[in-house]
């Protein structure tokens, strides 16, 4: 174990991403210490090894890096400036490495807030989901100083399979999130439209999934999403509404811009549909279920209920 990746580190979040991250940090040697709004989760990782706080500052007290892991920028502006927030508990020279999925914007004030107290910020939204956190193997789209991205890289370098250093400027790595949750949204209310739409044919579920991940229509949302379908799981991996939050933001984005994204829009009204029809914590593969409901098709029922 190299002393680079001996430091210590807090994570402030420990949800599906940000336990998994926190147990990689845990793995690669780091003293990481950790807290949650969840007393369970805080408990459960104390039970693997790390030390629980009370409060993002407690967390952040003396760490070289605090990575959190949030849904949005407001929670993200809490967790810095709010009360027990980390900045103030930071050390001067210390990196705040933001996850959260938010306008590039937001990204920027909040960066120019913290830098201007002698901390850094690394704009550095992540892609990969609960297993790849969990096993290190996350995908970072950053963009920061060169001051934070040296001090974040023993943790980014435990975190991730791959770190993509994309500008200079924070609210960069934020855009490039938005560009790739545009795709991902869509593509999952596509395959679940495609699949809703072979059950109203009759065909025969899991020989389609076996066609077409082999064929042109393929997507990576498809094939990882698909399953969840056909085995009738919707315990959420990733939430309908973390779509409906990601999807408006790429529309307030867009608006601004007064650039159309009716794809991108058409997409969202299904998450939204999904989200009052009272599934907005189920997997985001439950837009399948809204086309079953108002279409008739007859969707794979979970084994109890088909028995």
């Amino acid at each position: 174990m190299t002393e680079a990746t001996t430091g210590r580190a807090a994570v402030i979040g420990l949800g599906s991403m940000g336990a998994g991250m926190a147990a990689s940090l845990l793995r690669a040697g780091f003293a990481v210490a950790a807290c949650d709004v969840n007393p369970e989760a805080v408990a459960r990782f104390r039970a693997a090894g790390g030390t629980g706080a009370g409060s993002p500052a407690e967390a952040a007290s003396g760490a070289d890096v605090v990575i959190s892991v949030v849904v949005n920028a407001a929670q993200t502006e809490a967790v810095l400036f709010g009360e027990g927030g980390a900045a103030a508990a930071m050390p001067e020279g210390a990196v705040f490495v933001s996850s959260a999925t938010m306008d590039p914007a937001l990204a920027r004030g909040l960066a120019a807030r913290l830098e201007a107290t002698g901390r850094h910020y690394l704009d550095a939204p992540m892609s990969g989901g609960a297993a790849r956190a969990a096993e290190g193997g996350l995908t970072f789209l950053a963009s920061g100083s060169a001051a934070a991205f040296a001090r974040a890289r023993p943790a980014l370098d435990a975190m991730a399979g791959t770190v993509y250093e994309l500008g200079d400027a924070p609210g960069q790595g934020a855009a490039f999130k938005m560009i790739n949750q545009l795709l991902a949204g869509v593509h999952i209310a596509a395959a679940c439209e495609a699949m809703s739409f072979a059950a109203k044919q009759g065909l025969d579920l899991a020989r389609v999934y076996e066609v077409i991940t082999k064929s042109a229509g393929n997507s990576w949302m498809f094939e990882n999403r698909v399953p969840h379908i056909l085995d009738a799981d919707y315990e959420a991996r990733s939430a309908v509404d973390i779509f409906v939050k990601d999807l408006g933001i790429v529309q307030d984005m867009a608006r601004a811009e007064r650039y159309p994204v009716p794809v991108a829009a058409a997409a969202l009204q299904m998450f939204l549909m999904a989200s009052g029809a009272g599934m907005g914590r189920d997997d985001d593969a439950s837009v399948a279920r809204v086309y079953a409901q108002v279409s008739g098709a007859t969707l794979p029922l979970p084994p109890a209920a088909s028995s």
